[in-house]
C-alpha cells in the first residue's frame, strides 16, 4: 500500500533535511508583467486595477507561475507554496476578487501539485510536495486600525474564520499535500486560520491523522526585541498553537537569516515538531530590494542546520532559485533536528484544553517546563511544581465585583480596564474575566472588554 503524505514526509526528514522554495513576488516581478497580463481575457473589463495582484495570476497567466513553481524544483526544493498567500476574500476585497476566492486556491493547489507531480515522477525516490500558502490578510484581529478608537477592530473572528474556511476549502480540493499557515504576525488571526482549518477537515471528513494534510505554522519576528509585532514572545506563541498539533513550526520574513538565529534556537529547543526556516534574503535596503547574496542566505542557513535548530530550510521575500539552490547545496549532508518524536495520533501525551491559550503539553527532554500547565499571553506562564501559589484576579468579574458590574454597564471601559491593570500590578499571574449577567450583553461587552485590555501591553503580558 502506497504511504500517506504524512508518512513520507516523515520518511525522507528522518533522513535529511528538506528544502522549501523562495520567494513567488521577487520571481513574478523579473516578469515585468503589465496590467494586461493581471486581467487577461477574463478580467478586460474588471472595475478595479489587477497589477500587484499576484494570486489572479493564477487564472491570467498560470503558465508563469507553473514556471516559477519548475525553476524552484530544479533548483532543488522539496516542498513548493502555492501562490496563493492573499487568496482569501478579506485580501482580494482590495481588487473587487472577492468572488473567485475558492477558484484562485482551487487551481493555485492544482498548478503546484502538478509541478511536484512531474518532478516526483522524474525522481520517484525524492517525492516532491505541495503546501497551500495561507497568509495573514491585510486585517489584524488584535491591533486596533483607529488610533483613537483602541476597542475598534475592522474585522471580528467569525469574519476571518469564514475567509479562511473557503480559501482552505479550495487548497484541498485542490490537492495540496500540507498547508502552510506563515507570515504570523498576529496570534489571535492564526488561530482563526486554524479554527478554519479544523472546521474544514472535519466538515470533509479528514480527521483521521493519515488522511489530513499536515499543518506548517510559520511565525514572523519583526524586530530584534524577539516578539511578534502585537507583542507575544516566541515561547508564548508556540504555548498558544500546540494545541493545533503542527507538523512543524518555524520562522520566517521581516528578519533576515542572521538576526533570527537567537529565536530560531528557542523555537527548536521547547517545539516537540519538526522545525522550519525560510527566512528574507537579509533586510531591504533604502529601494525595499534583498541585497543578500545566496553564497550569504546558504552560510547562515547551513550554520542553523549544523546547529541542529532545522529540519526545513528555504528562502522568503527577495530569495530567487539561485538562493534556493545555494542553500540546498549547503544542508545536503547534514544531519536534520531530532525531535521528540509525535505518531499518528498526535502529541505524545499532548492534551488540549478547553482553552486555546493553555496547554499540557510533553515536550523534548531539554525543556525545562515538559509536562507542565503553561498558559499564555504575551508571555508564557508556566506553572510548575515548585511554582508558588498562581493569583488570579477576580475584580474583572461583573458577579464578583460591584464596581467592575457598574463601570461595564454605564460603557465605561476606560476605567474598568484600570481594574485589571491593578490586578496585575497586584500581583495577579492570570486574569478572570466574566461578563455573564442577566441584564448584560455579555457578549459584546466581553468582545469589546477584551479588545481594550489587548492594547495594554501590561494588562495583555498576563493570560486572560
Amino acid at each position: 500500500m502506497k504511504p500517506d503524505v504524512r508518512t513520507t514526509l516523515e520518511m525522507s526528514l528522518a533522513k535529511r533535511i528538506l528544502v522549501l522554495d523562495g520567494a513567488m513576488g521577487t520571481m513574478i516581478q523579473r516578469h515585468d508583467l503589465s496590467e494586461a497580463d493581471f486581467r487577461g481575457d477574463r478580467f478586460r473589463s474588471h472595475s478595479h486595477d489587477l497589477k500587484g495582484d499576484n494570486d489572479v495570476l493564477v487564472l491570467t497567466r498560470p503558465d508563469v507561475i507553473a514556471g516559477i513553481h519548475r525553476e524552484y524544483l530544479a533548483a532543488g526544493s522539496d516542498i513548493i507554496e502555492t501562490n496563493t498567500f492573499n487568496s482569501t476574500a478579506v485580501a482580494q476585497a482590495d481588487y473587487g476578487l472577492e468572488s473567485i476566492v475558492y477558484e484562485l486556491n482551487l487551481e493555485g493547489a492544482r498548478l503546484a501539485v502538478q509541478a511536484c507531480a512531474e518532478w516526483t515522477a522524474r525522481t520517484p525516490a525524492r517525492p516532491r510536495f505541495a503546501a497551500g500558502a495561507i497568509g495573514p490578510t491585510n486585517k489584524t484581529l488584535s491591533i486596533s486600525p483607529e488610533v483613537n478608537n483602541p476597542a475598534f477592530r475592522a474585522i471580528t473572528f467569525d469574519q476571518l474564520c469564514a475567509a479562511y474556511r473557503e480559501q482552505v476549502r479550495g487548497l484541498i480540493d485542490g490537492g495540496c499535500h500540507l498547508l502552510l499557515l506563515e507570515t504570523i504576525f498576529d496570534t489571535l488571526s492564526a488561530k482563526a486560520a486554524i479554527v478554519a482549518i479544523e472546521e474544514v477537515l472535519e466538515e470533509k471528513g479528514l480527521l483521521d491523522e493519515t488522511a489530513r494534510p499536515p499543518l506548517m505554522i510559520s511565525v514572523t519576528v519583526t524586530d530584534r526585541s524577539g516578539r511578534t509585532l502585537s507583542g507575544q514572545t516566541i515561547d508564548a506563541f508556540w504555548v498558544s498553537i500546540v494545541h493545533a498539533r503542527p507538523f512543524s513550526v518555524g520562522l520566517n520574513c521581516a528578519l533576515g537569516a542572521r538576526d533570527m538565529r537567537p529565536y530560531l534556537a528557542e523555537l527548536a529547543r521547547i517545539a516537540d515538531c519538526y522545525v522550519s526556516c525560510y527566512p528574507n534574503a537579509g533586510l531591504p535596503n533604502a529601494f525595499g530590494q534583498y541585497d543578500e547574496q545566496p553564497r550569504d542566505t546558504s552560510a547562515y542557513l547551513r550554520e542553523f542546520a549544523t546547529s541542529g535548530f532545522v529540519n526545513i530550510v528555504g528562502g522568503c521575500c527577495g530569495t530567487t532559485p539561485e538562493h534556493i539552490g545555494a542553500i540546498a547545496r549547503a544542508v545536503d549532508g547534514v544531519a536534520p533536528r531530532p525531535i521528540h518524536h509525535k505518531g499518528h495520533d498526535g502529541h505524545e501525551g499532548h492534551k488540549a484544553l478547553a482553552s486555546f491559550v493553555s496547554s499540557v503539553v510533553d515536550q523534548p527532554a531539554d525543556n525545562p517546563d515538559a509536562h507542565y500547565t503553561q498558559f499564555a499571553g504575551l508571555e508564557p506562564l508556566t506553572i510548575r511544581p515548585d511554582s508558588n501559589f498562581q493569583m488570579i484576579g477576580e475584580r474583572t468579574n461583573v458577579t464578583g465585583s460591584v464596581r467592575f458590574a457598574r463601570l461595564i454597564r454605564s460603557g465605561n471601559y476606560a476605567d474598568a480596564v484600570k481594574v485589571a491593570l491593578d490586578q496585575v500590578r497586584g500581583g495577579a499571574n492570570l486574569i478572570d474575566v466574566n461578563m455573564d449577567e442577566g441584564m448584560l450583553d455579555s457578549e459584546r461587552a466581553m468582545t469589546e472588554f477584551l479588545c481594550y485590555i489587548a492594547t495594554e501591553p501590561e494588562i495583555a503580558r498576563v493570560p486572560t
